[in-house]
């Protein structure tokens, strides 16, 4: 037997793949089916069985073209009504794979159909908890996110939940490993840790979820502080329940390699989003006016799902060069699969034909504390709140981006602003949309907080509850 832990970093999700005497079995994968029939041929395996913890809502999992390339059954917990061929399993079945026995537990809270699967070994021993949504590593899933689906409040789905952990979960031995769907960084879940793997006994000392004194206490802790679900995550439940386009139809269409001419006709008779993936230092020295810049190298597909929103919109890309079908693959794994095609040869391709560009107005860390003054200048900084609260510059106003569609309507276009985030990842995404929006009486400071830290610009943790906009 063996367990392999693949984990995606910019989604903070776990997939698991599973072998046994010639049996394979996946828990949660990717959307891109590619990677997985490599390993199975490789390994020289069969795949079985396809578990899905439950209907995900922060990405595209991908049990309908895996199943379609291999035949493998898709089985999810009680109460899952899939709009193609699965098994709605029932609480305590088992399922066979190879020397060894998966066991659904069935656990609703997080959504009404979340289920752990428990891995018993070929002694018999319970050996692996796969927890999905329901258990994470220093935390639980929120449940806040299927009020509408089960008609039930986030304190009704957090009692749920307290059952589900305190009567399926607890009772399990200490050594259980623990494997759930997500770490540190995903929006699943308000406290996480960073590591990805642990056994059920460690958490119990650690977790502050499983150390409630009653399920009134559970409820209170696990609701408080829950920021509004990304806006894509309600689309991203509709595509998982209900099926969606084959992953190499939509890299087909978005790996069209299209020409100057070809993508400036596309923008203009269509209402595409051109998305600019490219590094911030690198837009900022040049760009295609109205581009909106999330760079690969961060949380690119959790960011493109906050700000973007509608799975639905047109996208035409601008890449580096060789990383058209990089983007494509990670705007697919968030739903966003409208992609009609890639300017070719990049930005340079653009420059060479003399097109119209853009640039950001970027300042260094030295030169804005050269130049800033208090308490005249204004300062916009789009951190999270967390960040903000921790430490930030003196009279600055935090406006996290993750809010941006709300806070930049607010923006007065006469008055000159700093724009500031932690490195500058963030903010320049910010840049490119307030300019997109003919917002452009700002300047961007490259390096972000922590280069302006390490000069003589004030710093404070004191929190201005005024200056803090929701």
């Amino acid at each position: 037997m063996t367990i392999e832990q693949i984990y995606t970093g910019c989604l903070a999700q776990g997939a698991y793949y599973i072998t046994s005497n010639g049996e394979a079995a996946i828990i949660d994968p990717l959307r891109e089916t590619q990677p997985y029939l490599q390993r199975l041929q490789k390994d020289n395996v069969q795949l079985k069985y396809i578990f899905e913890t439950h209907f995900h809502a922060d990405f595209v999992s991908g049990p309908v073209d895996l199943s379609r390339k291999t035949g493998a059954a898709v089985v999810y917990g009680p109460n899952a009504a899939c709009e193609f061929d699965c098994i709605s399993a029932e609480d305590g079945q088992v399922f066979s794979l190879g020397n060894v026995q998966i066991k659904v537990l069935h656990t609703p809270g997080h959504t009404m159909e979340s289920s752990c699967f428990l891995l018993v070994d070929e002694k018999g021993k319970e050996t692996a908890l796969f927890s999905g949504d329901t258990l994470f590593l220093g935390d639980v899933g929120r449940p806040d996110l299927a009020q509408k689906a089960a008609n039930l409040t986030k304190e009704e789905l957090a009692g749920l939940l307290y059952d589900s952990l305190y009567n399926k979960i607890l009772p399990l031995p200490d050594d259980v490993t623990v494997y759930p769907a997500h770490g540190a960084g995903s929006a699943c879940g308000k406290n996480m840790m960073k590591e990805t793997i642990d056994s059920l006994g460690h958490q119990r000392l650690v977790n502050y979820a499983l150390q409630q004194p009653d399920k009134a206490s559970f409820i209170a802790a696990v609701t408080e502080g829950l920021l509004p679900p990304p806006g894509y995550f309600g689309m991203n439940v509709a595509m998982n329940k209900k099926g969606y386009d084959s992953f190499d139809d939509v890299l087909k269409q978005g790996m069209k390699a299209l020409s100057v001419a070809e993508f400036e006709s596309a923008a203009e008779a269509t209402d595409a989003l051109i998305l600019d993936t490219r590094s911030d230092s690198v837009f900022a020295k040049g760009f295609i006016p109205q581009s909106v810049n999330i760079g690969l190298e961060g949380d690119f597909a959790p960011w493109v799902g906050a700000l973007i929103v509608d799975v639905k919109q047109p996208i035409l890309l601008v890449t580096e060069i060789g990383k058209e079908e990089e983007a494509i693959t990670r705007l697919s794994r968030v739903g966003f699969d409208h992609v009609l095609g890639h300017l070719a040869g990049g930005f340079e391709s653009w420059q060479r034909e003399g097109k119209e560009t853009d640039t950001v107005n970027r300042i260094a860390a030295d030169q804005f504390a050269a130049e800033v003054k208090f308490p005249e200048s204004q300062i916009i900084d789009v951190r999270k709140e967390s960040e903000y609260a921790a430490m930030h510059i003196e009279g600055s106003n935090s406006k996290p981006l993750a809010y941006i569609n709300e806070w930049a309507q607010q923006i007065d276009a006469s008055q000159h602003f700093y724009l500031h985030c932690a490195g500058g990842y963030r903010s320049m995404i910010a840049a490119s949309i307030l300019q997109a929006r003919g917002i452009r009486n700002f300047t961007e400071v490259e390096g972000g907080f922590n280069a302006i830290a390490k000069t003589n610009v004030p710093q404070t943790d004191f929190v201005c509850q005024s200056k803090v906009l929701h």
